[in-house]
């Protein structure tokens, strides 16, 4: 549960950072970090065409410019966008000026006042700057469908143990989740539906 939704003084780290909606109300925000990219993107876009769902897509500046046209499936189709750096840095490796400008530079492609950390961790100093520009994203349940030491079937489950109102639930549009996204993301649409939660983008 540490890791999958975190407790509440890891989310007082970040105070000015979103990390659950309204838990008043039955809505869930699905959200994917690290496209986009041909091998998986397009899928996971023709996924949510099915169900009738918009999400938002937190896009690694340099898969942007490597595969602009999936980029602009992803636009086109509606889905709300999100900064998560240029490299998917990790921010305790490098100091506050080179994050900043990384992320900036990806922001040059992007266009978003939306931010997530990639690893969802920054030094105080990159989230000081940062939350004077953007709206930073964190989340309420990560799935973990990144790691290979899960099932699809582990993976889904914890969208079912997890998910409430007003969850900011991530999964990931990347070649390493793919062996657990292709299983678990339309039947936790199918999960989340059957539950009666209306699913949102961020404003």
């Amino acid at each position: 549960m540490f890791i999958e939704q975190p407790p509440r003084f890891i989310r007082q780290l970040y105070p000015r950072a979103c990390w659950r909606m309204d838990a008043s109300e039955r809505s869930v925000y699905l959200t994917f970090d690290d496209g986009p990219i041909p091998e998986v993107t397009p899928w996971v876009l023709d996924v949510l065409d099915k169900y009738g769902i918009k999400a938002t897509f937190f896009v690694v500046g340099d898969n942007v410019r490597k595969h602009p046209d999936v980029y602009r499936m992803v636009v086109e189709r509606g889905h709300r966008i999100g900064n998560h750096t240029h490299n998917h840095l990790k921010g305790f490796e490098h100091h506050t000026d080179s994050y900043v400008s990384n992320v900036e530079k990806a922001d040059n492609f992007v266009h978003s006042n939306l931010f997530r950390p990639p690893h969802g961790f920054m030094r105080m100093s990159q989230y000081r700057a940062l939350s004077e520009r953007y709206r930073i994203i964190m989340w309420d349940l990560v799935t973990r469908d990144y790691n290979p030491k899960l099932t699809g079937d582990e993976v889904l489950s914890k969208v079912k143990r997890y998910a409430r109102n007003g969850s900011i639930i991530t999964f990931h549009d990347s070649l390493r989740a793919t062996h657990n996204l292709y299983y678990a993301l339309p039947r936790a649409i199918e999960w989340l539906l059957s539950e009666g939660y209306e699913f949102k983008i961020f404003k």
